[in-house]
C-alpha cells in the first residue's frame, strides 16, 4: 500500500511538472533564484573568508575544500576531485616605482608585475624608455632604437567598441607577448599599460609568455596604471631622457597538484551525454576573484542547486565543474577534456560563465545552424528577464577544449561595460558585485541548461 501510494505521489509529481510550459518552468527558477539563491552567500565566503585563489596557492587549495563540501550539502548524486598539476608563480613583496626626471627628482608611479615574469635584480632596473604602441613600431626603432633601454607598451583598449572584449582582445597581445617581442631588440624590461577603459591608479595584472627563451635570458614585465601610463607617455614627449626604475620580487617555483571540483545529477533518460556548467576557481592575486571568476563559480554551482529545488529531473547527466588554472595555464580545462576523451564521454553541451557577475544579457554560442535555430526560436522565452542577446562567437576558454563537430558550447554574456574596470586588479572583490545581477546570471545560466535538457542538441 505505502509503495503504491508513494509511486502515486511520484508520478502525480513527474505528470504535473512535465505538464507545465517552458514559461512557467522559467519563471519558476528566475523566481527561486531570487528569493531564494544561495550564489551570493557563496561568493561572500569565497571572496572574504578565502580570498584570492591563484593557482597553486593556499587559497586555491581552501577554494577546492570549500566548494566541494558544499556541492557535498546539496546531496548531489556524485562530486569528486580531479587532480591536476598546476604552475605555482608568487608575486612576492609589492613592486615599487618611479619616474627620474633629474637626478632625485623623481615620480612614484602604481605597477604590478605580470603574471609569470621574473623578478628585476635585488637592487631593481632603472634605464631610459621607448613608447611604442605596437609590435610593428618595436619592428622599425629596431635593436639600435631599443636595446638596452625598457619598452613601454602604450596601446589603450579602444574605446569606442561596444563590445569591451573586442577592446580587450585587441590590445593584450602587448601583455601577454611583449617581453618576447622586446627581447628580440635588446630591451631589459617591459612596461605594458593596464587592459582598463578607465583612467585610475589601479595597475592590472594577467599572464604573459616568455616561449622558449631560456631563463636566463627573461626579462621583467609589469603592468602600469592607466593613469601613470598617460603620465609617462606625457613626461616621454617633454623629455625622451627621462629614466623609470622599478623593483618586482616575483618567482616562479614548482608545480604543484591541485584540483578541478565536479559536481553531478545524473540523467534520468541519457545518463551517457553529459551537460556541463562551469568557471575557474582560481584567480589573480590582487584582489579577492569575485568577478573574475568567483561570479561564475558560484552561478555554475546554483545551476545544478535550481534544478533541484524547480522540481527538474535532468534527462541528461548535468555536470557543474570548476576548473582550476585558467588564469594562468588552462591546465585544469585541458585535464578535464583530456579524461572525458580517453573515457569517451558523450559531452552535447557545455555552458560557461567568465565575464563577470553584472547583469546578464544573453548568451554567445559555437555550435552548427541547425542548433543555432533552434537556440532563436527560444528567445521569446527569455524576452520577459531581458535577455536578448543571442549570438554566434567566442565562449569560454575552460569549455573550449570540449567543443567537437556535433555539441553546443556556450559562454554566458553579462553587460562588460564596467568589467574590465576591475579585471585582474586590486577591485576585484566583493563589494562590486550586485547581488540581484548575480542571482540573474545563475537563472539565466538554469534556463539556457533546461531548455537544452529538454529538448537535446541537434545532430544536423
Amino acid at each position: 500500500m505505502i509503495r503504491t501510494l508513494t509511486t502515486l505521489i511520484c508520478f502525480i509529481i513527474f505528470t504535473s511538472l512535465n505538464a507545465q510550459t517552458d514559461e512557467a518552468v522559467l519563471k519558476k527558477i528566475y523566481t527561486t533564484s531570487l528569493t531564494n539563491g544561495k550564489s551570493y552567500d557563496w561568493l561572500n565566503h569565497l571572496s572574504i573568508q578565502i580570498g584570492s585563489r591563484l593557482s597553486g596557492s593556499l587559497g586555491a587549495e581552501r577554494a577546492v575544500t570549500y566548494t566541494k563540501a558544499e556541492l557535498e550539502a546539496l546531496s548531489l548524486d556524485k562530486v569528486w576531485l580531479q587532480p591536476v598539476m598546476v604552475p605555482r608563480w608568487v608575486r612576492g613583496a609589492k613592486e615599487y616605482a618611479y619616474i627620474e626626471t633629474a637626478p632625485g627628482k623623481t615620480n612614484t608611479v602604481n605597477i604590478c608585475a605580470l603574471g609569470g615574469s621574473v623578478a628585476t635584480p635585488s637592487l631593481g632596473i632603472k634605464a631610459n624608455i621607448v613608447e611604442v604602441k605596437n609590435f610593428e613600431e618595436l619592428e622599425t626603432l629596431g635593436k639600435a632604437g631599443i636595446e638596452g633601454k625598457i619598452v613601454f607598451y602604450n596601446r589603450p583598449m579602444q574605446a569606442d567598441l561596444i563590445q569591451t572584449f573586442d577592446a580587450y582582445g585587441g590590445c593584450v597581445n602587448q601583455r601577454y607577448k611583449g617581453a618576447v617581442e622586446a627581447t628580440k631588440y635588446g630591451a631589459i624590461a617591459v612596461i605594458v599599460r593596464s587592459m582598463n577603459l578607465r583612467l585610475d591608479d589601479l595597475p592590472h595584472t594577467g599572464s604573459m609568455t616568455y616561449d622558449d627563451i631560456p631563463v636566463e635570458k627573461r626579462i621583467p614585465a609589469a603592468a602600469i596604471s592607466t593613469n601613470d601610463a598617460e603620465v609617462l607617455s606625457t613626461m616621454l614627449q617633454l623629455d625622451k631622457n627621462i629614466k623609470l626604475y622599478f623593483k618586482q620580487n616575483c618567482k616562479q617555483l614548482a608545480d604543484v597538484q591541485s584540483y578541478n571540483v565536479i559536481g553531478e545529477i545524473t540523467g534520468s533518460q541519457f545518463p551517457n551525454e553529459y551537460m556541463v556548467v562551469g568557471g575557474h576557481l582560481d584567480s589573480w592575486d590582487l584582489g579577492d576573484g569575485s568577478h573574475d571568476d568567483g561570479a561564475g563559480v558560484v552561478q555554475s554551482m546554483d545551476v545544478l542547486r535550481l534544478l533541484k529545488e524547480s522540481g527538474i529531473k535532468p534527462k541528461r547527466s548535468i555536470r557543474v565543474v570548476l576548473f582550476m588554472n585558467e588564469e594562468n595555464g588552462l591546465r585544469g580545462a585541458k585535464k578535464y577534456a583530456e579524461e572525458a576523451k580517453q573515457k569517451g564521454e558523450n559531452h552535447v553541451f557545455a555552458l560557461e560563465s567568465d565575464a563577470g557577475g553584472f547583469t546578464p544579457r544573453g548568451f554567445s554560442f559555437d555550435c552548427s545552424d541547425a542548433n543555432f535555430n533552434q537556440i532563436i526560436n527560444w528567445q521569446p522565452l527569455f524576452k520577459p528577464y531581458l535577455i536578448h542577446y543571442f549570438e554566434k562567437g567566442g565562449t569560454g576558454a575552460d569549455v573550449s577544449p570540449l567543443k567537437n563537430k556535433s555539441n553546443v558550447v556556450a559562454g554566458l554574456r553579462p553587460d562588460s561595460q564596467r568589467y574590465f574596470d576591475h579585471h585582474h586588479a586590486s577591485n576585484d572583490t566583493f563589494d562590486a558585485v550586485n547581488k540581484r545581477e548575480l542571482e540573474l546570471g545563475a537563472a539565466t545560466m538554469t534556463a539556457l541548461v533546461y531548455l537544452f535538457d529538454k529538448y537535446g542538441v541537434k545532430n544536423n
